[in-house]
């Protein structure tokens, strides 16, 4: 792309080398693996993904994984694009995404943000339905899907600081500038979250609503808010059994689980010399997120999935995915990743709660941060729910934003 050709979308097709395609089964026909301790049980995962399970889905991406068919299907369902940005306070930055426009007049325009380790693929369940809603009375949207850059086919970036503030700058401009949508909706979860609410704290007069699958914040100082304080004290007795499970998976998370966030937190770059040369480390590392963050009693990924999934990163060598948690935990200022724990969302914000998503804060310290207009409780789902259980998804996204505050809002 030349340097006049800012704000100009051209057409992508996904396509990887066949080099890549062939070092990556010699690297797999290389492997060597950990052994299990004896006293671990095949249901145990306290030490990390199990290694019969990597075994299987190694063999199987060596020797059945048709990466060929799957990239041509996802050349078939999703209308991709790349287009270069100037990013305020970065500089020229090309984005990856999907464009899908519906036939419907009224469609709202919803740009939806993957997180880590996932990619643009998590949309993959839920656009159709969204565009093409099954009748005339079911709100329609017209389906953004952006690659935050560095994961799956978004050029990484080359330079430090590219964090979530600066992906925003990106998206806005991308939505407003590029594909021209004044007015829109977002939807995020992990990192999703965080980006899109950096762009409703940045562009409230672009973003006129928010809806969260993920939202972590922490509970308010006691002296702004004693009676949260005091619920939490006396929480045993005064939150309901969900919020006592909330506060439960996320002690399990700080516990047990959040090891690779100090780590690629802070010297991404080192682990990337591994997981970007070992497709069985990689794997490993991405099945135990997949295994732990899912509400697995009720979703099993298919083989194909995961590997596809495995695929959007290693494609990448892995580092990018890795290094965007340095770059986002070093930012500062108001409309940083630190402070959107704390900073105040002024625009309407829906939330959607699934039992196993690793944090999910009690209902009165999310009223501290945000101003929720639309709340549902869920029985089944986890971290990934465009992936677990793209329905109930789809529904909360369609009441959530045909809503009379949404609309409202939407027409400002």
């Amino acid at each position: 792309m030349t340097e006049d050709n800012y704000n100009k979308p051209t057409p992508f097709t996904l396509r990887l080398d066949d080099d890549l395609l062939e070092l990556t089964k010699k690297k797999l026909q290389l492997a060597r693996y950990p052994e299990e301790q004896t006293d671990i049980s095949d249901d145990d995962w306290s030490q990390g993904a199990k290694v019969n399970m990597v075994k299987r889905l190694a063999d199987y991406w060596k020797d059945g994984y048709d990466w060929r068919a799957e990239e041509a299907r996802i050349n078939a369902e999703f209308n991709q694009f790349k287009v270069k940005v100037d990013v305020p306070d970065y500089g020229p930055q090309v984005l990856h995404y999907a464009h899908h426009i519906s036939s419907r007049a009224n469609a709202i325009p919803l740009l939806f943000v993957h997180g880590w380790p996932g990619s643009f693929l998590e949309a993959r369940k839920i656009i159709e339905p969204l565009t093409n809603p099954p009748d005339s009375a079911t709100q329609a949207f017209h389906v953004i899907v952006p690659s935050i850059p560095g994961f799956g086919p978004g050029d990484p970036p080359t330079k430090s600081g590219f964090g979530p503030m600066l992906t925003a700058r990106g998206f806005q401009t991308l939505m407003v500038d590029v594909l021209g949508y004044q007015r829109f909706v977002t939807q995020g979860g992990d990192w999703g979250s965080m980006i899109t609410r950096s762009m409703a704290l940045q562009f409230p007069q672009h973003v006129r609503a928010c809806h969260y699958n993920f939202f972590p914040c922490g509970p308010p100082p006691w002296y702004k808010a004693p009676l949260t304080m005091g619920r939490l004290i006396l929480s045993p007795y005064l939150y309901t059994d969900r919020e006592l499970d909330s506060i439960k998976n996320m002690q399990h998370y700080q516990k047990e689980q959040d090891g690779y966030l100090k780590v690629q937190s802070t010297r991404p770059q080192s682990l990337g010399f591994g997981l970007g040369d070992s497709p069985i480390g990689l794997l490993a590392w991405l099945v135990e997120k997949f295994h732990e963050w899912m509400d697995v009693a009720n979703y099993e990924m298919p083989d194909d999935e995961i590997l596809t999934f495995v695929m959007m990163h290693w494609m990448q060598g892995a580092t990018p995915g890795l290094r965007y948690y340095k770059m986002a935990f070093a930012e500062e200022g108001e409309f940083g990743s630190k402070a959107l724990f704390t900073g105040y969302h002024n625009t309407p914000v829906g939330l959607s709660h699934f039992p196993k998503e690793i944090v999910l804060p009690p209902y009165d310290w999310v009223a501290h941060v945000a101003n929720e207009q639309f709340r549902r409780e869920h029985d089944r789902g986890g971290h990934f729910a465009a992936v677990e259980c793209p329905e109930l998804l789809v529904q909360d996204l369609r009441d959530c934003f045909s809503s009379e505050t949404v609309t409202l809002a939407l027409n400002l």
